[in-house]
């Protein structure tokens, strides 16, 4: 398979060529290897490469292709973000659905380094992992390298864990989907609650996908094509900051133009601002929650304050839309005083789904995201918008040089 090619293959599109017969897993693994190869010594996307590994997992797909077995996901490349398992350690849970499903995991992606005071970028074995659309910025974090891996089209899915956005946060700054979990959904050695597993993606079809083999919620019309969603909009609410964030007004400007194409688009129908869109800020209590300091029986109130306003709001089918991230993409030497979780920890502390969407640009080139929030377990609701959104023209785009 041409490197090429495959860049541009969603997971959907290369599992099913691979049940056709029409390529073969090993084939995928070595275009997606070659792909690396070339740009990971400039993007420092992945801790590890396991080439052989890879080359055995995928050896052993076709197998069990060739003697009928039905893989949804079979011969789908994937990164995974390093710490959460791979074939050379026992997988957490999200990676053996994946492998059960016929992925083929082929690195650990980059995360921060030890002793990181900031958590908003990775460190790949080459070097400081780099935003592919403005090297000189971050890509977020801490899946830094499952976002970069993704927007450069290494693979076309890759492993997160979003304790505070850092699944959302690099999604939204890489240009790429980003979903984090209900809290509880699926397992996390997180003991605080805080931390739940996502997924980043470049289409909707294939977080549809995802959704289905990992958690096994199904999608309404996943894997059939479609650009949009059949039904009456979905009331949202729009929120430039949850009453605290100091939000950048060129951001708030991108996330709501987002909004209102899929309000235009007839996938949601905007409300007016909602009390209970106002929240405290989940700051303080998220650090006292993590063991950082603070009053803990304060974090407490502040987390059920916050998801039951959160409760009130999302009840009935109705969304919250945010900017997914108060500023851009930040340099290579620390975000200064606007923390990029202000926005996304929220749903951290409350456990609610949130998903980032591609909004845009800001003017200096750097991505932003629109974050959509749900239900707590409205993973199906979420699927369903962001397929709309895709189909309104809010997509994954290929970041230049890749």
């Amino acid at each position: 398979m041409d490197e090429g090619v495959y860049a541009e293959l969603p997971a959907l599109a290369i599992a099913g060529a691979v049940a056709r017969g029409e390529t073969s897993a090993a084939e995928v693994v070595e275009a997606a290897l070659g792909r690396i190869a070339r740009l990971e010594p400039a993007l420092c996307a992945f801790r590890e490469v396991w080439a052989g590994g890879a080359r055995a997992r995928a050896a052993e797909v076709d197998r069990r292709v060739a003697a009928g077995e039905r893989l949804p996901l079979a011969g789908v490349p994937i990164g995974v973000k390093a710490g959460a398992g791979g074939p050379d350690g026992t997988p957490a849970e999200p990676v053996r659905r994946l492998l059960a499903a016929g992925c083929v995991p082929v690195g650990a992606t980059s995360v921060p380094g030890p002793g990181t005071r900031w958590r908003t970028w990775g460190l790949g074995a080459g070097g400081r992992t780099v935003n592919p659309w403005r090297r000189d910025r971050s890509p977020g974090g801490s899946s830094a390298g499952s976002a970069v891996a993704v927007a450069a089209g290494m693979v076309p899915m890759a492993t997160g864990a979003d304790g505070a956005g850092s699944v959302r946060i690099p999604a939204a700054w890489c240009g790429v989907l980003g979903l984090k979990t209900t809290n509880g959904l699926l397992p996390s050695a997180d003991r605080s609650g805080l931390t739940a597993p996502g997924v980043l993606v470049r289409c909707a079809a294939d977080l549809a996908a995802w959704l289905e083999c990992v958690p096994g919620v199904r999608v309404r019309g996943s894997g059939d094509g479609a650009g949009e969603r059949a039904g009456a909009p979905v009331a949202a609410v729009w929120s430039p900051d949850l009453g605290f964030a100091r939000s950048d007004p060129e951001v708030v400007r991108v996330a709501r133009a987002a909004a209102e194409r899929l309000a235009a688009a007839g996938a949601v129908r905007l409300e007016p601002p909602a009390a209970e869109a106002v929240l405290p800020d989940p700051g303080p209590a998220w650090l006292a929650l993590r063991g950082h300091g603070g009053d803990r029986e304060a974090a407490e109130r502040t987390r059920a304050e916050s998801g039951a306003r959160l409760d009130a709001l999302l009840g009935g089918a109705r969304l919250l839309l945010t900017p997914a991230t108060p500023n851009r993409p930040h340099g290579h030497d620390g975000p200064g005083g606007r923390y990029s979780t202000a926005l996304t920890w929220t749903f951290n502390l409350s456990g609610h789904p949130a998903a980032s969407v591609p909004a845009g640009f800001t003017g200096d080139g750097c991505p932003a995201g629109l974050q959509i929030a749900a239900a707590r377990g409205g993973e199906a609701l979420l699927a369903s918008v962001v397929r709309a959104a895709e189909g309104a023209g809010l997509r994954a785009l290929p970041p230049p040089e890749a």
